[in-house]
């Protein structure tokens, strides 16, 4: 049995005891002529997902709907029919809103089984891109709740999302990511509860989609993938509710990027196509050179050297359209140098060495955040080390060990094993120092 996560934050909105629940559904009972004796401990086995019986669910709909003033189904409390998952694109808007704000209590809880679940492959995986980029689209996202949604509120959402990014590029994801699920709960997920009109629904869903985003990229940096990746959708839901299909293509981005670690090359390719085909003109140059180049390094593994190079040229020619000032903050993260970083990793694949020395040498020598600058550190070392440049190769390291220093992520440190494993293999003189030195960075618990 699965916990009712979506029952628990139900009842949790509308401030309702497991005694008062249960009270209301006897009540409610009683005017259907039914004798039902209902206590606390009844709730409690709900919440843990029996199912209770007869037309109880349907009561508790009855109940939950007068305590919340709105609509209440079986799908919003958990207790749709058994074995039919609900799309969380093909179902209403706010039932889509009640499962969303239901897994973000979940994850604050650190509910065992939100945490721990796999990320899904196959049609599951590829259908809320698909829902993404085809219709219907949403007519209208306005809602009539308790709380009148403002442009300040939106304008909040907006700086969090930019204060959370930042924290994650200081701080790394495990850090940053029981900060962001918080101010889910405690402001978010409010606001999309709360009264808006269309147009004002559309910047509070973008809003929303872009905070939803980062929490996702933190739960990815965590190694939580099936959780990232229900961020991820619930992103793209979010943002199709908005109308942007900018944001749209720069979350599929993200999903592009987990693929690829996750070694699912030919998803990639394919999810950066359907961003770069349903974005089309709302695809900005410093986007479209970052699917390029995950594109590269997603045929360089097929080894497909044509089209990765085909794809390499693609992102270098975006690159140079990049214009500062004209980009969304979600794109914020490709910096000058980025496109040259996953270019010498696709190259590095081709077993081109020489062209991808010249890619990474060049995106060391530019600025970048500390985050960033770790993975390109890490990068130009592994291919030193390749090119049979041992000192350098070392030297780079223990730039790489420093510039790590006070970042909780997962994929740093498999930054660092990397680099530590290709330092000790190669045998060669103070290579064993600097695997030392990561050895003391990689000792600390996160």
């Amino acid at each position: 049995m699965q916990p009712n996560t979506l029952l628990d934050s139900i009842l949790d909105e509308a401030g309702v005891s497991h005694a008062g629940l249960a009270a209301h559904v006897n009540q409610a009972g009683r005017a259907r002529g039914l004798a039902l004796r209902y206590e606390h401990t009844a709730v409690a086995r709900w919440l843990k997902g029996q199912r209770p019986r007869g037309q109880v669910p349907d009561l508790i709909c009855e109940v939950l709907a007068a305590r919340l003033h709105r609509t209440v189904t079986l799908d919003d409390i958990g207790l749709g029919i058994p074995g039919e998952p609900v799309s969380s694109h093909g179902s209403s808007l706010s039932g889509f809103v009640e499962r969303a704000t239901a897994l973000w209590r979940s994850d604050e809880q650190q509910r065992p089984h939100i945490l721990g679940a796999p990320a899904v492959t196959g049609t599951p995986a590829v259908m809320p891109v698909w829902e993404w980029e085809n219709p219907p689209e949403d007519v209208d996202v306005s809602r009539g709740g308790r709380q009148q949604v403002s442009m300040a509120d939106i304008e909040m959402l907006r700086a969090a999302r930019t204060h959370y990014e930042q924290m994650y590029r200081k701080a790394g994801g495990i850090a940053t990511r029981t900060r962001i699920v918080g101010f889910l709960n405690a402001e978010a997920a409010p606001l999309l509860r709360g009264s808006y009109t269309d147009a004002t629904g559309r910047q509070l869903h973008r809003a929303t989609g872009g905070l939803v985003a980062v929490a996702g990229i933190c739960a990815y940096d965590s190694d939580a993938h099936g959780l990232a990746q229900r961020y991820f959708h619930q992103a793209l839901r979010l943002a199709k509710a908005s109308g942007d299909r900018g944001l749209g293509a720069y979350v599929i981005a993200l999903l592009v990027n987990q693929a690829l670690f996750m070694k699912e090359y030919r998803q990639a390719v394919a999810f950066a196509e359907a961003a770069l085909r349903a974005a089309g003109k709302r695809i900005t140059p410093a986007l479209a050179s970052d699917l390029y180049a995950m594109q590269a390094k997603a045929y360089a593994h097929l080894g497909d050297g044509t089209s990765a190079l085909s794809c390499i040229r693609r992102a270098e020619q975006a690159a140079e359209r990049i214009r500062r000032g004209h980009e969304p903050d979600e794109t914020g993260y490709v910096q000058p140098g980025l496109v040259n970083v996953q270019v010498a990793e696709a190259l590095l694949s081709l077993g081109d060495l020489t062209a991808a020395a010249e890619h990474a040498t060049a995106a060391v020598g530019t600025p970048a955040h500390d985050r960033g600058r770790v993975h390109r550190l890490a990068m130009l070392s592994q291919i030193e080390l390749r090119q049979g440049n041992a000192d350098k190769a070392v030297a780079t390291a223990v730039e790489m060990a420093e510039t790590a220093r006070g970042m909780e992520s997962q994929r740093l440190r498999d930054r660092l094993r990397a680099v530590r494993e290709h330092l000790v293999r190669s045998g060669r003189a103070g290579t064993a120092e600097a695997a030392e030195l990561i050895d003391g960075a990689l000792r600390v618990p996160l």
